[in-house]
């Protein structure tokens, strides 16, 4: 039997935030500060979106990941604790103010003794890294227009098995458009390109503004 899909209103948007565990004091403070930042408060990763990423984590091998786009580190500190004890986590970010808030706030969490932040475009920071499996999981919230080069970067150095999570895949509704801005034209180019791409199995998600799974075959 087939049921018509959840509404998802900001009530029950707000429900499913309370519900995700592991919100500890050091997370929230991140959620405040952030809060603070005014407009610009809508880049970290929702609440219930890093309890996944962190759960995500600890189902796989959990040994190393990176991440492109760190902004506060709210994501990162989820990802972190996700990992083995001997696991690291590579922060790609753009902005230095950023990054440096980010550093602090993962050390006041506790994991910053596993986390490394690279500042400077994402882009160059991936080609640098030598082209050969390396990475258990990947999570991408970044500048979208870089999405589809950010894929093909990254999927050479994922081991096989390996995670690649995309955020903000459903641009708020903005996807479906038939003349779409830039931003939204390389997440159609993305979105396309994975669900025919023979080199992972993937599946999009009604997540937040929609999350994409890609598993390298």
């Amino acid at each position: 039997m087939s049921i018509e899909p959840t509404s998802i209103d900001a009530k029950l948007a707000e429900y499913i935030r309370e519900h995700a565990s592991g919100r500890d004091e050091a997370l929230r403070l991140v959620e405040e500060e952030t809060a603070a930042m005014g407009d610009i408060q809508i880049m970290q990763t929702a609440p219930e979106q890093a309890a996944f990423l962190e759960l995500l984590v600890r189902l796989g091998e959990g040994r190393r990941a990176i991440e492109v786009g760190t902004f506060t580190g709210y994501g990162a500190i989820r990802i972190a604790r996700g990992l083995a004890d001997d696991g690291t986590l590579l922060c790609c970010e753009l902005d230095s103010e950023r990054a440096g808030i980010a550093r602090r706030n993962l050390d006041r969490a506790g994991v910053g003794q596993k986390v490394e932040i690279k500042v400077g475009p994402a882009i160059e920071t991936i080609r640098a890294l030598p082209e050969e499996p390396s990475f258990d999981f990947a999570y991408v919230d970044a500048e979208k227009t870089g999405y589809p080069d950010y894929y093909e970067a990254l999927l050479p150095r994922m081991n096989q098995g390996g995670l690649l999570a995309f955020d903000n895949v459903l641009m708020a509704g903005l996807i479906v458009d038939s003349d779409p801005n830039e931003h939204v034209a390389a997440m159609q180019t993305l979105n396309d390109r994975l669900v025919d791409d023979e080199r992972v199995d993937s599946v999009m998600l009604g997540m937040g503004d929609g999350l994409t799974l890609a598993r390298v075959r």
